[in-house]
C-alpha cells in the first residue's frame, strides 16, 4: 500500500505529526510512506523511521515569483514527483488551501482516495478547500492535542486504533550524552518568550548542579539574547554557532536535557525523549506540550512561569524516584 503524507510546516507541526508515520507501520505492514514537506523541514522528515521518500516544496518562495524561470523549472520537478508513483490514500493532515492542492496533484491508485479533516480542532489553523478536495473528509473531536489529531486522522481514515504512547522513530546520531542543558529561549512569537531574568535565574540553577549549559539560536535576534545571557551565567554557558536543522538535532540528542519555550526545538526534544520541560505563558500546553511522561513536562502560568515552577519541573523529570 502507497500512502502520501502532505504536512508540509511548521517544525512543530512535523515533529507531532512523525508518530503517525509509526502507527501505520505498525497497523499496515508493508505500507510504503511518502511525505510532502517544505525544504526546511525535510531533512528532519528524512531522519523519521519508515519514511521511504521526501518530496519537498518551495511554494512559500515559489509564491513570490510564479513566473520566474527557476519557478516555473522547480514547479514542473515538483509535479513529476507528485505524479511518479500513484497512492492508494493521500492524507492532508495540514488543513490549509496549500495543502488541499499539493494533495489534489497526487496522483491516485484505481481505488485510492484523498482524506482530510472535516473540522477544525481547537487552536489550529483550519481552511474549507481541505474537505472540499478530499474524497473522504474526517470530523474529530474539538479538544485534541496535535499529536493525537495527526494519528487520529490516519487511523479513521485506514481502517485502525489508535494504541499506546506516541514513538516518534526519529533517528539520532550515534555517541554518548555530555552533561549539557539545552536552553531554547527562542520561538517566532514574541508572547511565548521567557522573561531574560528567568533564564539566567535557572541557569544559574543548573550550573550549581554541575551542569554545562547551550544556547541556540536561529536568527540575529535570538542570537542576541543568547549572547546576553551566556555572558551574565560566565564560561560554561556557550553560544552555539547557528546550525542547520540536521546539525542542531544531532547536536541535541547528545545533551543531557534541554528546557524551553513553545517552539519547534522543544518539539524536537520531546521528539528525541530528552529530559525536558516547556514553558508556556499561554494554556495551550494541554495541545502542543509533551504527553504525560515522566521524563517531560509541561509548566504553565499567566505572565510566566516562575524559575522556581520550572526548576522543579526539572527536578521531577531528572530525578529519579
Amino acid at each position: 500500500m502507497n500512502i502520501l503524507i502532505v504536512k508540509l510546516s511548521s517544525l512543530g507541526d512535523v515533529v507531532h505529526t512523525l508518530p503517525a508515520v509509526q502507527d501505520l507501520h505498525a497497523a499496515l505492514p508493508g505500507v510504503r510512506v511518502h511525505w510532502v514537506a517544505e525544504t526546511g523541514f525535510a531533512s528532519l522528515v528524512r531522519r523519521c523511521e519508515g519514511v521511504e521518500r521526501v518530496i519537498a516544496s518551495d511554494l512559500r518562495r515559489w509564491r513570490k515569483a510564479p513566473f520566474a524561470h527557476d519557478t516555473r523549472q522547480e514547479w514542473r520537478a515538483f509535479r513529476a514527483q507528485l505524479h511518479a508513483e500513484a497512492y492508494d490514500a493521500v492524507l492532508d493532515l495540514q488543513g490549509l488551501t496549500k495543502s488541499a492542492l499539493i494533495a489534489h496533484m497526487a496522483t491516485l491508485a484505481p481505488g485510492g482516495k484523498r482524506y482530510a479533516m472535516a473540522n477544525r480542532t481547537a487552536g489550529s489553523s483550519y481552511e474549507a478547500p481541505t474537505r472540499w478536495i478530499a474524497d473522504v473528509a474526517i470530523p474529530l473531536e474539538p479538544q485534541l492535542d496535535a499529536v493525537q489529531r495527526a494519528r487520529e486522522v490516519c487511523a479513521r481514515a485506514l481502517g485502525y486504533a489508535v494504541q499506546g504512547a506516541p514513538r516518534y522513530g526519529l533517528a539520532r546520531a550515534t555517541g554518548s550524552r555530555d552533561d549539557t542543558v539545552v536552553l531554547i529561549h527562542g520561538s517566532s512569537r514574541a508572547d511565548k518568550h521567557w522573561p531574560e531574568a528567568q533564564w539566567i535565574d535557572l541557569g544559574q540553577r543548573l550550573l550549581a548542579q554541575g551542569h554545562a549549559l547551550a544556547l541556540p539560536h536561529g536568527s540575529d535576534e535570538e542570537e542576541a539574547r543568547s549572547a546576553r545571557i551566556a555572558q551574565a551565567l560566565g564560561p560554561r554557558a556557550q553560544v552555539w554557532p547557528r546550525l542547520s536543522l540536521d546539525a542542531l538535532t544531532d547536536r541535541m540528542a547528545r545533551c543531557a536535557g534541554a528546557i524551553g519555550v513553545d517552539s519547534g526545538l522543544s518539539h524536537i526534544a520531546v521528539a528525541l525523549d530528552l529530559p525536558h520541560v516547556q514553558i508556556y505563558n499561554h494554556d495551550t500546553a494541554w495541545r502542543t506540550g509533551p504527553l504525560d511522561s515522566p521524563r517531560q513536562r509541561a509548566v504553565y502560568a499567566s505572565p510566566a512561569p516562575s524559575a522556581d515552577a520550572v526548576w522543579e519541573a526539572w527536578q521531577a523529570v531528572t530525578m529519579p524516584e
